[in-house]
């Protein structure tokens, strides 16, 4: 089954956050993820507004799991550091 990164954010910081969102793309490519979804238009109906969503689709929940934790994501995150709003799951899909 499919494997995705979930991840809603608030963005604080504009240039650590276009940094990021350049090297991070690098990571994704390297394990086969595919951006679904990446900011446009949104309209929160329940819950925490958050202003950015992005939906990547990785062939396997592992393949999502390794992405994450691989060393290059690691050095990715590293940009935003600890000053961050956002909420980021990894989700198995259902086919």
């Amino acid at each position: 089954m499919k494997g995705y990164w979930v991840v809603k954010v608030n963005v604080l910081h504009p240039e650590k956050q276009k940094l990021y969102a350049e090297h991070a793309t690098t990571a994704v490519k390297k394990y086969n993820g595919k951006f679904l979804v990446r900011g446009g238009e949104q309209t929160t109906m329940e819950g925490k507004e958050f202003k950015r969503n992005v939906i990547v689709e990785f062939e396997s929940i592992e393949m999502a799991k390794q992405a994450y934790n691989s060393d290059e994501y690691k050095n990715v995150k590293k940009i935003l550091g600890d000053e961050k709003d956002r909420i980021f799951a990894i989700v198995e899909g259902v086919e």
